[in-house]
């Protein structure tokens, strides 16, 4: 479909190459220098990493599972990368994008922000046009100053997926896309979405799912078997760890105590904090953290006072992942009610935290949760089955130590080698 646009202009590539005073322009390592000789089978493979799910200054939480799988890959020595990460844009919606800069460079990672415009009401159409026509403006202008790329790395079937599998077309790249959740449970309920959906699934070279669930929902998609490799997330074992000392900890934060529960994500529909607030109504006694912030709360906030248990939740807001094992380490169990997941990152960072789970079972769950020590996983996601969950796990909670015992079997090693066999595999099969 390299038909979609016509040759792009200067000024509508949304990012320009970068000039001599970024700190990019005078790079001799990395993704940003001129490639080297490529007559060596295993040097490091030179990706480029397709995803609007990417942290940025704005949103530091953004995508930070996008990102911590890159480090992690980036980490092996294998694989280099360049980040394009395209940001919504519409006059008067946005005002948040001045805090976003053009190039920037997170972890030691070149990440390049080109902006797309996204109307109102219209995205959900336009997102994978505009992103193909920003992305290939960026992409050319890299490529006439001389780097190369061996494939594409796409995160979220639609719309980035279905612009990277364009922008493949266009450069001669093989795309590899991820599939994370409602990209498979969701978006392809609407006509337009699904039909470009089922090309992108076609048109990719390999496609990753974080679950078995998840790889279960794209080959219902029309997926080829053959075409999904199932690799789980993984968990920063040395950022999410037990507490030195609990109590400590809890004083710190100004909790009793009480049993406390923790609720992590964003304030949205279907993250289920409403069950779990209302879960509270069967469980006196126990107190909420909810951690997350979003176009919710406020009606959170109401349900909770309408329920009478306002004085037992508190809402602590958006809080950056660095800080997040505070959270875990100082909750006795973490409840996730999500009606929809590929595989929910908060269950393996609060295990590895010591903080057994309570899960409803969205896709993922009982993958992650398959251990007494680890919790529980629900059979439905309501408030009486919540209540019930957490009665059952905190009348005989799993030791601590062996719930971060169990959390210890997650690291990223297993899903970088993973990666790497699965971009080694489609660059061979390409040759």
């Amino acid at each position: 479909m390299t038909q979609l646009a016509p040759p792009l202009s200067t000024e509508e590539r949304g990012i320009r190459t970068a000039p001599a005073s970024s700190p990019f322009a005078s790079a001799t390592s990395g993704p940003f220098a001129p490639p080297g000789e490529t007559g060596d089978a295993r040097r490091p493979l030179r990706l480029l990493t397709l995803s609007t799910l990417f942290p940025n200054p704005a949103q530091p939480n953004h995508g930070v599972f996008v990102e911590n799988r890159l480090r992690h890959l980036l980490s092996s020595g294998e694989a280099a990368s360049t980040v394009l990460a395209p940001v919504p844009w519409f006059p008067g919606r946005t005002p948040s994008l001045a805090a976003i800069p053009a190039l920037e460079t997170r972890h030691g990672i070149a990440v390049m922000h080109p902006r797309f415009p996204a109307p109102p009401g219209l995205g959900m159409l336009t997102n994978p046009y505009a992103i193909y026509r920003v992305a290939a403006g960026a992409i050319t202008g890299m490529l006439r100053d001389g780097f190369a790329f061996d494939a594409i790395d796409a995160h979220y079937l639609y719309p980035d997926g279905v612009a990277a599998v364009w922008l493949g077309k266009r450069f001669g790249l093989p795309v590899v896309v991820t599939a994370r959740g409602s990209d498979v449970s969701l978006l392809p309920r609407h006509r337009v979405p699904r039909r470009l959906i089922g090309d992108a699934i076609q048109g990719a070279a390999a496609l990753i799912a974080v679950s078995a669930g998840l790889r279960d929902g794209l080959v219902a998609l029309g997926a080829p078997p053959s075409k999904v490799t199932v690799l789980r997330n993984g968990v920063d074992l040395n950022l999410f760890r037990p507490p030195a000392n609990r109590q400590a900890l809890r004083a710190s934060l100004g909790l009793g105590d009480s049993p406390l529960l923790l609720s992590v994500g964003l304030l949205i529909e279907r993250k289920g904090h409403d069950k779990v607030i209302a879960a509270l109504r069967d469980l006196p006694g126990h107190h909420l953290l909810i951690v997350g912030e979003g176009p919710e709360r406020a009606a959170l906030t109401a349900l909770a006072a309408r329920l009478g248990v306002a004085d037992r939740v508190r809402f602590e807001g958006a809080v950056s992942h660095a800080l997040l094992p505070r959270a875990y380490g100082a909750a006795d169990a973490m409840v996730l009610a999500s009606s929809r997941e590929g595989w929910a990152n908060v269950l393996l960072e609060s295990m590895a935290c010591g903080t057994p789970v309570v899960a409803s079972p969205a896709w993922g769950s009982r993958e992650a949760v398959a251990a007494p020590e680890a919790g529980l996983v629900l059979d439905e996601a309501t408030p009486s089955a919540i209540a019930a969950g957490v009665r059952r796990l905190l009348s005989n909670p799993p030791d601590r130590a062996a719930t971060r015992h169990y959390a210890e079997r997650f690291g990223w090693e297993e899903t970088t080698a993973g990666q790497l066999a699965l971009f080694r595999r489609v660059l061979g099969n390409r040759a």
